[in-house]
């Protein structure tokens, strides 16, 4: 029999915070259709439109992140935490949920904050190899603390680590048959390879540059491209859309589709992204972001490219590498075979499932 629990939700910032929420909803809604869901983000960020779009319900809370260098923002920032303290703490009272789940992001700190002084059992998903400063904040006050990577007894309690991975989006499980309706979606040439470049979802600076740099160099191998420049660029790149067998988008929402229609990936190695990558299977070039805590999106990528799964190259060393590299991967089957075997080897498939169990173990308690 279905039970109609009631489940907040809370994370956001990036799609890397907001994604992990989306299918971990997506899944508790399965179990439970008559679940009641509620989404909890910050105000004026990515997640209170991409939540509706999925179907969800959000309340916004006014919170921003502590900038590295004084800035009014900075200065604002008690008054933020006190007005979101006070929010999350009514969202509760009024929602009056069974379990609190947190998925990273500025939002999610005074939500779970709350939900524990309430006595609320509580979850967070941590991501990365290194975790951010809301979840290590939460760490000592949740029950239960969903990991993808080994090591983060160094950041949490570890009788509360449960080694799950990331959850991705359901769509990704049947992205090998989609091939041909991914071809025809995105209007491509059917003999021509295929490459995808994805910075995230704002976009990355660095990228962007090195892709407009290479077009003539991409246009000269016969190669097509879907390129997700991200919404702080696409005002600047969108002339190049149409032209050298370019496509040039701000962002992408059927992303099962872009993943089925490449051939090569180039992306950026935050931790969503490294876990979507392995269930892809495709030959994947990281470029990792310098501007990261404790560089984690390199000790992703790392941990992918020492399996022999991916091809790194670290900004620094974009414009010496970058065409021999590519070069070299079209140039060898057997290199792009052996990537595509060894990412998917690294796969955690069930890692969604394996989240939601973890979270109906909290609310039998």
């Amino acid at each position: 029999m279905s039970k109609n629990y009631r489940i907040i939700l809370s994370g956001g910032g990036t799609g890397g915070h907001i994604y992990p929420a989306i299918a971990i909803a997506n899944e508790l809604k399965q179990r439970y259709p008559d679940a009641e869901f509620l989404f909890v983000g910050a105000k004026d960020r990515m997640e209170m439109e991409k939540v509706p779009q999925a179907g969800f319900d959000i309340e916004g809370l006014w919170i921003s992140g502590i900038q590295r260098e004084l800035t009014l923002k900075n200065l604002m920032f008690p008054f933020k935490l006190i007005n979101s303290l006070y929010n999350a703490s009514r969202i509760i009272k009024q929602f009056k949920p069974d379990v609190v789940i947190g998925t990273g992001g500025f939002a999610s700190g005074p939500l779970l904050r709350m939900a524990a002084s309430k006595r609320i059992p509580a979850l967070i998903q941590e991501q990365n190899s290194f975790p951010g400063i809301t979840n290590k904040m939460l760490g000592s006050k949740v029950q239960k603390i969903c990991v993808a990577y080994d090591g983060l007894e160094r950041f949490f309690p570890k009788e509360k680590i449960i080694k799950t991975g990331n959850p991705i989006r359901q769509s990704l499980l049947t992205v090998h048959t989609k091939k041909e309706e991914a071809k025809a979606f995105f209007k491509l040439v059917p003999d021509k390879k295929t490459l995808l470049v994805i910075g995230g979802s704002l976009g990355a600076r660095r990228i962007n540059e090195l892709i407009e740099k290479e077009l003539d160099y991409l246009q000269m191998q016969n190669i097509q491209v879907i390129w997700q420049c991200g919404k702080l660029y696409y005002k600047t790149y969108k002339i190049y859309s149409n032209t050298k067998n370019v496509q040039v988008h701000e962002y992408i929402n059927n992303m099962d589709l872009a993943y089925a229609a490449a051939d090569f990936i180039i992306s950026r190695a935050g931790a969503s992204s490294v876990s979507e990558l392995c269930i892809v299977g495709k030959p994947v070039i990281f470029i990792p972001s310098p501007n990261v805590a404790e560089d984690h999106q390199t000790k992703n990528a790392m941990a992918i490219v020492n399996q022999h799964a991916a091809v790194l190259i670290q900004e620094a060393d974009l414009d010496v590498d970058f065409e021999n590299k590519f070069s070299q991967l079209m140039a060898s089957k057997e290199k792009q075979d052996e990537l595509s075997k060894n990412i998917k080897a690294l796969a955690l498939v069930n890692a969604t499932k394996d989240i939601a169990d973890e979270v109906e173990k909290l609310l039998r308690k």
